[in-house]
């Protein structure tokens, strides 16, 4: 094992702290062991501190009497003293998430839902030649009066200037820029053009904008129109076109988001399917976030919007879990499964990835390798042009049902 990154849970949220894995493991069961996790802090006591890297894990809490390490709901065997605090190791599946919690003397302790295991492909490959990110671009709309939006740009290595390239769009762009970071958007991409799984495509990471000091994001995410849609393709897209030759064809173009960013990649391309065929909606808020007593066209109701208004030729990822949000605004969780139902009575393309996490990218950020080959799947740069069709898999399963579980 080498190098790692140190998750700590705090307030539902995940703080990154940098700690050699490689050295955890070397001091495994030396006198100094405990020292070296006592650099954990307060989530020893919390029952909330792991290190990981890939699919290996390394558990460790603070407690008076022996915990039992419990990981996807499942027993993990004992755990081992060391000074006041008790460790496990164990290897995990890649490619999602899991969950873990402690038992100490029958009562339940810490843990937490959303434990992302990176795939190989998520991390930066001996051989594989990176992409370059572009300095922070600014941009002043028109359509939105003067709402000013941070944008980058990345260019595969593999760029030719003479042949045009595919397109990929992500809401919410400064969160996914970090080539380590929590959605490891650039490794992936970087390895998955390098097996050609996926095409070479230039990708653009563009924020939330600000009118002064008014937050725009949900007014663009949320808000069901075109208006969005337009913004992209007439006024940051005509930029980035402007700089590099990106193909204009549907077919070639992706667009991707998280919760409000789920919904508004979903929106831009159910508006201008010509302009993106490709959707990858994480944890969508498929929800009434901008809706108002007499409007029909509020995020709550694309599942029905599906079923009545004329298809789309596009092809949708979903994903979402169990444990996601309720609130004034809806049901996350049951949104997602009325999307997933919606779609398939339509015969879309279209996959659920289902899982129980929380609000938010854990899950897929460590699918996201899955997803992009699945979403460019049967990807040929010689069409423009491709009838998305349900995958004959999907057609022989039944839909999606709910089971009160929770409840007696």
């Amino acid at each position: 094992m080498t190098s790692a990154v140190v998750l700590l849970a705090a307030s539902g949220l995940l703080t990154a702290q940098t700690v050699p894995f490689d050295e955890l493991a070397a001091r495994m069961g030396q006198p100094d062991f405990p020292q070296a996790l006592a650099r954990f802090g307060a989530a020893l006591e919390k029952g909330e501190a792991y290190a990981a890297r890939g699919g290996d894990f390394l558990f460790a809490v603070q407690s008076g009497s022996e915990p039992r390490l419990c990981i996807d709901d499942q027993p993990c065997g004992n755990m081992q003293a060391a000074g006041g605090y008790w460790y496990q190791t164990a290897r995990l599946r890649t490619g999602t998430a899991h969950r873990f919690h402690y038992l100490v003397n029958g009562a339940r302790l810490g843990g937490r839902n959303d434990l992302p295991a990176y795939p190989p492909d998520a991390y930066a490959q001996p051989g594989v030649p990176q992409g370059k990110l572009s300095e922070k671009l600014i941009h002043t709309s028109r359509i939105y009066p003067g709402m000013v939006s941070d944008y980058w740009i990345y260019v595969p290595a593999q760029y030719d200037p003479g042949v045009p390239a595919a397109l990929m769009v992500w809401q919410d762009g400064a969160g996914n820029i970090q080539r380590d970071g929590a959605s490891r958007v650039l490794n992936v991409s970087d390895n998955l053009i390098h097996k050609k799984k996926i095409p070479v495509m230039i990708q653009v990471f563009i924020s939330p904008g600000r009118v002064g000091e008014r937050a725009m994001r949900s007014i663009e995410y949320d808000t069901v129109n075109d208006t969005y849609a337009r913004f992209l393709r007439d006024e940051v897209l005509a930029e980035v076109q402007a700089r590099y030759n990106i193909r204009r064809d549907g077919y070639s173009r992706a667009i991707a988001g998280n919760s409000s960013g789920g919904i508004c990649a979903f929106n831009v391309a159910w508006h201008q399917p010509g302009e993106f065929s490709r959707v990858l909606s994480r944890i969508g808020s498929f929800t009434s976030i901008q809706w108002k007593p007499g409007d029909l066209d509020g995020g709550n109701v694309y599942p029905f919007m599906i079923r009545k208004q004329p298809k789309r030729n596009i092809r949708v990822w979903l994903q979402d879990g169990s444990e996601d949000l309720e609130n004034a605004h809806g049901s996350w969780p049951l949104q997602n499964l009325q999307m997933a139902n919606s779609l398939k009575y339509r015969e879309y393309d279209f996959h659920l990835s289902w899982g129980s996490g929380t609000h938010n990218g854990a899950h897929g950020n460590a699918e996201l390798p899955e997803a992009l080959t699945w979403l460019w799947r049967d990807y040929d740069a010689s069409r423009t042009s491709q009838d998305f069709a349900m995958e004959p898999s999907e057609k022989d399963k039944p839909y999606f049902r709910v089971r009160a579980l929770n409840r007696d």
